[in-house]
């Protein structure tokens, strides 16, 4: 190890943790060449590949390394906030109308297509440009939407041809749809608000309808990073670098096949980021056909926040490649790259909990600039297997159990839906508060889910 390998925990949540080979997968982390201060884990942290899920390294050029397993297979996997102008109790008997729209216009589900299709030139637009791009051409979104989100939704360097023929394939009819797993669009309400301050610079008041929309690159990161890890493996022992795992396949920042797929991943996060403007179009208009025009136009983008991407950033002096996998920026107010509304709250952090669990918005806070890299945790984190999940209930009776709760549900499987059953995860609620303890970011408001949509 050239670094310490540090978690964010309690002693409950670090009980859970020791239960998979995460803690040794950040041991792994800490011995790549050029990684600074110490290789991180937020309190959500899980078995992943190469890097744990949750797990956070920056590195420094030229000879600190790029790992496409310290992003992962879903680059800029992420969440988007919207709010509506309307309360949660209005909806009434809509409710469950306004699930169903939502469903049939935001396809869930692997391998799912939506009716959005783009022309070749079009689509390099969207990996160049992001959301920006589908705003010009097709009308998706609205400037206010790109502005609320992170990086405005476009990494520079990005390059279409850095992907293969593949990849834009795999890509070319999903933009608009919501992936398997443990993505979502879940309808809420907001249950709590704990800071007034912040909450009113989010647009966030108690009893308001909220929905999170929880996608990325589908297909298009899953085979980037597919064929990177293949040209880094490939390439590592020239590189003289050696490895305690091959998941971790890595090259020199200044490696020509790193400077290729930090373009490549950039342009698979600028799509993921027009993925989720385009769910959110798709939101709006269920909005409109079952509450009205004025409820759908008055829906706003409180902001959308990445995970799983590697970003050049200012630290100390230094510019550090920062991989953040299943972990999210939150930058604290005054930062340069918080929107001017949120300057003074902050920027929007979002933690979601499980189906049936609440969700949490946090605002970013300095100790994270100074404790991780202006990092915290993307969500409560797995604490059982999918497999052990179906094991233990099936989807059909954990649906019952969801609707007797007042959750209306969504989903193509219920093989799938068992995979994501709430006692899978750790405690949104134990994780929230030692990201909170630890000065990483600030609870502002809590969300109670009434509708789901899974994938």
């Amino acid at each position: 190890m050239r670094v310490p390998a540090r978690v964010f925990a309690d002693p409950e949540l670090l009980e859970a943790i020791r239960a998979d080979r995460s803690l040794e997968q950040l041991q792994n982390v800490a011995t790549l060449p050029g990684v600074v201060g110490a290789a991180l884990a937020m309190p959500d942290i899980h078995q992943g590949y190469g890097f744990p899920v949750g797990g956070l390294a920056a590195t420094e050029p030229p000879d600190g390394i790029v790992s496409p397993g310290g992003v992962g297979y879903d680059i800029n996997c992420g969440v988007r906030l919207l709010v509506a102008a309307i309360a949660a109790d209005e909806l009434g008997d809509r409710k469950e109308s306004l699930v169903h729209e939502v469903s049939r216009l935001a396809p869930a589900g692997a391998g799912r297509e939506a009716a959005l299709r783009l022309n070749g030139a079009e689509l390099d637009r969207v990996l160049r440009e992001g959301p920006a791009a589908l705003l010009e051409l097709r009308g998706i979104g609205t400037e206010d939407d790109v502005e609320h989100t992170e990086s405005r939704g476009r990494l520079g360097g990005a390059d279409p041809d850095a992907l293969s023929e593949r990849a834009r394939q795999r890509g070319s009819g999903q933009l608009g749809t919501v992936g398997s797993g443990n993505h979502f669009i879940e309808v809420q309400r907001v249950e709590r608000v704990l800071d007034e301050q912040s909450a009113k610079a989010y647009g966030l008041e108690p009893g308001a309808m909220t929905i999170l929309i929880h996608s990325g690159s589908r297909g298009l990161g899953h085979q980037v990073c597919t064929d990177y890890v293949k040209r880094m493996d490939a390439a590592v022992s020239g590189h003289g670098i050696e490895l305690p795992d091959r998941q971790l396949a890595c090259a020199p920042l200044s490696a020509p096949e790193s400077q290729d797929y930090l373009r490549a991943m950039a342009a698979a996060a600028n799509f993921a980021w027009a993925n989720r403007a385009a769910i959110a179009h798709s939101v709006r208009e269920a909005i409109r056909a079952v509450l009205g025009d004025e409820a759908a136009d008055g829906t706003r983008q409180v902001y959308d926040v990445a995970h799983n991407v590697a970003k050049l950033e200012p630290y100390g002096g230094r510019e550090l490649c920062v991989h953040r996998k299943g972990a999210t920026r939150a930058f604290p107010p005054g930062h340069a790259e918080v929107p001017p509304r949120y300057l003074e709250a902050g920027q929007p952090v979002f933690i979601p909990g499980s189906m049936g669990t609440s969700s949490f918005v946090l605002a970013g806070r300095q100790g994270s600039m100074q404790r991780s890299f202006g990092t915290t945790c993307h969500g409560a984190g797995r604490r059982m297997s999918r497999t052990g999940a179906r094991k233990r209930i099936k989807g059909a009776e954990l649906r019952r159990q969801l609707e007797a709760d007042g959750i209306t549900v969504r989903c193509p499987s219920n093989r799938g839906l068992a995979e994501e059953a709430p006692f899978a995860y750790k405690d949104v609620e134990a994780v929230v508060e030692v990201v909170e303890r630890a000065g990483l970011a600030a609870r502002v408001a809590q969300l109670r889910p009434i509708g789901v949509v899974k994938g």
